[in-house]
């Protein structure tokens, strides 16, 4: 694994939808020193997400997006991040589905983390249904975004044991917590040496 020391950051935009908990901790990683990305813009569909409240704090662009006509939207928003250079895309509790054109326009440079070891549990309520199937574990993955729900090629995986009095608002916490320590390190391996050009304009 390569550290881009010395290397301009990528610039990079995160969306979400709700609290935010990813955002703080990517953007914790994007001012350290070996961090090949930097948060440029925060994108949201929620007005009342309170995840933009760190936009204020960091002093980072906030834009607002209402997904109501998807393809007129997702034209504005593409032309938004055109304008402000963006080269990379992490999305972070974004709970809106990107159409195929807005994914080919950034092939190979939108990342998303998941709560559950994918290929499992696709889609939404996954620790409840982890439960129901009595998983020894469960966990989270970072994955590229494709054009199928949550079936990108997998950069890296966290497993996570369930314990055998877990409900799905106790196993969400723990694997929050791994959540806020596997983006960082997917984001580093994904930028090896080899690869960093990908993300340059």
């Amino acid at each position: 694994m390569v550290m881009l020391i010395g290397y301009n950051k990528v610039r990079t935009a995160v969306f979400i939808s709700g609290s935010g908990s990813n955002l703080k901790s990517l953007i914790k990683f994007s001012k350290t020193k070996n961090s090949p990305i930097s948060i440029n813009m925060i994108i949201s569909n929620n007005s009342k997400a309170k995840g933009l409240n760190y936009g204020k704090t960091f002093k980072i662009k906030r834009k607002i997006f209402k997904f109501n006509k998807k393809r007129l939207v997702e034209e504005k928003l593409l032309f938004t991040l055109r304008k402000n250079q963006i080269n990379m895309i992490c999305l972070a509790g974004f709970m809106e589905i990107l159409t195929k054109n807005f994914i080919k326009k950034f092939k190979g440079k939108i990342l998303n983390i998941h709560p559950s070891l994918l290929p499992k549990y696709k889609g939404l309520n996954t620790h409840q249904r982890a439960l129901n199937n009595n998983e020894r574990y469960s966990g989270c993955t970072v994955h590229f975004v494709n054009q199928k729900l949550d079936s990108g090629k997998i950069i890296i995986q966290k497993k996570v044991k369930i314990s055998k009095n877990e409900t799905k608002v106790s196993l969400a916490k723990k694997i929050l917590i791994q959540e806020h320590k596997l983006y960082p390190k997917a984001i580093l391996k994904v930028f090896s040496l080899q690869r960093k050009n990908q993300f340059r304009s």
